[in-house]
């Protein structure tokens, strides 16, 4: 994991990336409990013998929420800012599915540094995150993710 004291250390590194997280398995226990959660109880994520005769790759899917919210926690692994005293999800762009994730499946994460700018609110941090999948040359997800951390 990278460490950084301050925003000061980020900017050179923008469009840039700042490392991968490690592999991260998706089971269907996981996914059952992002449906309870949810309430999108799908058969297509939730009964995995009906996706052996009925689902397009016979496996049940990972939710595509399931897999964005994941980059969340695996961004934790790649980096850290220590002088913030906040830091909030401010939105998502240009986020594309490109294949599914599937039970059993491990993914990782890729982020970049995209842009860093301050506003009224604090830096905006966009990163560039691609969600892989392994075995896999086409990625699950590609989006760029915007927060905002305010300095200490």
């Amino acid at each position: 994991m990278r460490e950084f004291e301050n925003i000061a250390e980020l900017k050179p590194l923008v469009g840039k990336e700042l490392g991968v997280s490690e592999w991260f398995l998706i089971d269907q226990d996981r996914i059952n409990a992002f449906s309870a959660v949810t309430l999108d109880t799908h058969w297509l994520h939730t009964d995995p013998q009906r996706c052996t005769t009925e689902a397009p790759s016979g496996k049940a899917m990972v939710h595509g929420m399931l897999t964005l919210s994941l980059m969340t926690y695996l961004s934790r692994q790649i980096w850290t800012l220590k002088s913030f005293k906040t830091g909030v999800n401010y939105g998502y762009d240009r986020t594309r599915f490109l294949l599914p994730v599937h039970a059993g499946d491990r993914v990782r994460l890729r982020r970049g540094l995209a842009a860093l700018d301050q506003s009224e609110h604090g830096w905006r941090i966009r990163f560039k995150d691609v969600m892989e999948i392994e075995g896999r040359e086409k990625p699950a997800c590609i989006t760029e993710n915007i927060s905002i951390y305010q300095a200490t």
